[in-house]
């Protein structure tokens, strides 16, 4: 249960966030800057690629490695195919996950390895069967790991991890705004580097400062009814979230904002990309979770008795192609269904500087949702 309260009292809020992701949400422009520093000072600049790879495999623990390659798949386009390496093993902790190469990975292919931790012996034993195959690698985890020790053994490239002191209390979740971007932002500068995608200094310092505005506005001290991600927390009371997303570089988004409600709200949701999403969700929308679908709710005691829970619909739009827009479907088609809905749309700015308005505004919707709930 949402105690809506807790949205405008932030001393509270802070108390609660054991996990340091309010500092982290409000700190990712600071995070993307010091990752791109730290990312020129590896080295990355004076790489001389001989061309684009035939493919990038992306291997790492969890929700971050998982949210940086659709993120950066997206923002590549299908050039040169992103593919994350989905571990085994008997459980999530990481020393029971293995990661293998796929039988056609050699010279032309680049292996990039993302991880918060860097302590995961298979990720060392990857790099090692990387070198083997002749694959590139390429690391961003945290300096001083045992994975950096085997990416230089495997002459690879390690990149360190803007880390924060908060960072080392408790074990980090995947989808932690400042676990992010401190393993995005290096990737994004090696593969501009390699020409796959187009990040050049300009555009990080942009989402940076993006970052920055997004906190200044969904801070813990804007008060709910100015504070867009706190609004959008409260309208999620009691509420099933049914993700739309809209336009390339929002189906990322929307995927990452599903993961970090379950990861840190413990809150259920589904996403889907428009067009699609409007016959996906349809049968969803007229059934038992609709607002129409229980009219004795009108005259629930709200007191005494639970609340029913109903569908909301939030739409994440972000420059759909062909500048077609299935939107106003969209709304009628939750209007027709009494279902409430949301919207986000980022101002007019560079591809990943929209991108970065969209996580970030959700990322704080996520975390107001997992503090004020007890998450």
């Amino acid at each position: 249960m949402l105690d809506e309260s807790l949205l405008d009292a932030p001393e509270t809020l802070a108390e609660a966030d054991r996990r340091g992701l309010l500092r982290g949400a409000a700190e990712a422009g600071a995070r993307v800057r010091t990752a791109a520093r730290l990312a020129a000072e590896a080295g990355v600049g004076d790489l001389k690629p001989d061309g684009r790879p035939r493919s990038v495999l992306i291997a790492g623990p969890g929700a971050a490695a998982t949210h940086a390659a659709d993120l950066l798949g997206a923002l590549a386009g299908a050039g040169s195919p992103v593919t994350r390496l989905a571990p085994t093993g008997v459980a999530s902790a990481s020393g029971a996950l293995r990661w293998e190469l796929p039988g056609w990975t050699g010279s032309v292919d680049l292996l990039l390895i993302a991880t918060p931790d860097g302590a995961e012996p298979s990720l060392g034993l990857l790099a090692e069967q990387a070198y083997r195959r002749g694959c590139a690698v390429v690391a961003v985890a945290p300096a001083g790991t045992p994975l950096a020790e085997a990416v230089s053994g495997a002459h690879g490239l390690f990149l360190p991890m803007a880390t924060a002191p908060y960072d080392h209390g408790e074990p980090l979740a995947g989808s932690a705004p400042g676990v992010l971007w401190a393993l995005l932002t290096p990737l994004l500068v090696l593969l501009d580097r390699v020409g796959l995608l187009t990040a050049p200094p300009d555009a990080l310092a942009a989402v940076a400062d993006r970052l920055d505005a997004v906190a200044e506005r969904c801070g813990p001290a804007i008060a709910t009814y100015s504070n867009p991600a706190k609004t959008l927390a409260a309208e999620l009371a009691e509420a099933l979230p049914v993700v739309w997303t809209e336009g390339v570089s929002a189906g990322p988004a929307g995927r990452r904002f599903a993961a970090g409600l379950a990861e840190l709200a413990g809150l259920p949701s589904v996403v889907a990309e428009l067009p699609e999403a409007l016959a996906e969700h349809n049968a969803l929308l007229a059934g038992p979770l609709a607002a129409r679908a229980d009219p004795d709710d009108f005259f629930r005691d709200r007191v005494d008795e639970s609340p029913a829970w109903h569908a909301r619909v939030v739409l994440l739009r972000d420059r759909p192609l062909s500048g077609l827009t299935a939107a106003p479907a969209a709304r009628d088609l939750a209007l027709s269904h009494d279902t409430p809905i949301s919207e986000l749309e980022p101002e007019p700015g560079g591809e990943i500087e929209t991108l970065a308005e969209l996580i970030a505004v959700t990322d704080f919707t996520a975390v107001y949702l997992a503090l004020a709930s007890g998450a």
